[in-house]
């Protein structure tokens, strides 16, 4: 039996109510390639790309552990000025309905 996979969904503000300005959405795809490197250098999961809209971005992340992988991640998410951001960890898979979530304001 493997391992169920967790997730972290990093959730940040944006200009607007659709997807945010140019700089904004440079700005975010920094932050993913930074967020990706640090992930990748701790083996801890991988990012698994964004979506954009409604005045918001979501990043998804995947690993065997969502607190590891936060951890990873929680200072270049907090440096980020982007506000209001959440974090979600989900300590499951998906379809798990018996999956625990943890919100974490940043």
């Amino acid at each position: 039996m493997t391992s169920p996979e967790h997730a972290v969904l990093i959730t940040y503000a944006v200009s607007g109510d659709r997807f945010g300005e140019e700089s904004e959405r440079e700005a975010i795809h920094a932050l993913e390639k930074r967020l990706a490197e640090a992930i990748e250098a701790a083996d801890a999961g991988e990012l698994d790309g964004n979506e954009f809209g409604g005045g918001k971005v979501v990043l998804y992340t995947y690993g065997l552990d969502a607190n590891r992988l936060f951890a990873v991640m929680e200072p270049q998410l907090r440096a980020f000025p982007a506000r209001p951001a959440h974090a979600v960890l989900r300590f499951g898979e998906a379809d798990d309905p018996a999956a625990v979530e943890l919100r974490i304001d940043l």
